[in-house]
């Protein structure tokens, strides 16, 4: 999907609107804006510091902005807690990977499609025929995304046994078990291989392409970002530095001095 194809009037799926955060007195973000359109891989980057993970945190609502806002599909979604941005469409992964480790792989999948059921512990008590219905199409979607991520060797292994690149699998798995709209990949390169690497910006593009979804990457690995990114935002000392195409911002002064440092340094 071209820059071109994403301008053509069309709204944003997304809308990051003049967003600040102060913690004590200290400034994380001043200011962020930038929108991200339906279909789009956009690729938050910027070095140690810069505010790529306060601003992660605010749009899965851990953190509260100071001010500003942000839209999902025209919509705030600043009154709603943590625990129900799910429910409209945005999904994602932690940097540590934040899985249930004496689960197995299953169950922590199954953990996903809870933000799309819509049980109560009356009807899972007395296993009313239509509760028996929605475990049986959880446990068809949690086997197709094992599946899909070819994690069904180990779908009955306890996660705190698997290679971490695994685990950062299962937590893709669980995200993507939640049918987002929106996910959001904090640092999904970080502790892989090169190899690794590389077959994730694959999986990455694959997901988008065939799964219909949106993706926001905040990663360090700036061939992972360049190569799958369609838009990008570069952001230093809590302030949006650049925005543009790969290439646009790889090209950019302040992004350039931003990670190289200035001759006169």
């Amino acid at each position: 999907m071209t820059q071109a194809q994403l301008a053509q009037g069309t709204s944003p799926l997304l809308a990051v609107r003049d967003v600040s955060v102060v913690f004590g007195g200290i400034v994380a973000l001043n200011g962020v804006s930038f929108d991200m359109h339906k279909g789009q891989i956009l690729g938050l980057i910027g070095p140690n510091g810069a505010g790529k993970t306060t601003l992660f945190n605010c749009l899965s609502r851990l953190y509260q902005p100071s001010s500003g806002d942000i839209l999902m599909e025209g919509v705030s979604i600043l009154k709603r807690p943590p625990h129900r941005i799910a429910e409209i469409g945005i999904g994602r992964t932690f940097q540590n990977v934040a899985l249930f480790p004496n689960l197995s792989v299953m169950d922590n999948v199954r953990v996903g499609t809870h933000a799309r059921t819509s049980s109560d512990i009356i009807s899972d008590s007395l296993r009313l025929a239509w509760i028996r219905r929605s475990e049986t199409g959880v446990n068809n979607k949690v086997r197709e995304i094992l599946a899909y991520l070819d994690l069904e060797e180990v779908a009955h292994t306890t996660v705190s046994g698997l290679p971490f690149g695994t685990q950062k699998r299962v937590e893709l798995a669980r995200a993507l078990a939640a049918d987002p709209k929106i996910l959001l990949l904090d640092e999904p390169a970080g502790g892989l291989n090169h190899e690794e690497v590389y077959v994730l910006g694959d999986l990455i593009r694959k997901i988008r392409d065939e799964r219909h979804m949106t993706v926001l990457l905040v990663e360090h690995h700036m061939g992972l970002v360049m190569s799958i990114a369609d838009h990008v935002v570069a952001l230093n000392f809590g302030k949006k530095l650049a925005e543009g195409t790969p290439a646009q911002v790889q090209a950019d002064p302040d992004v350039i001095k931003a990670y190289l440092g200035s001759k006169d340094q």
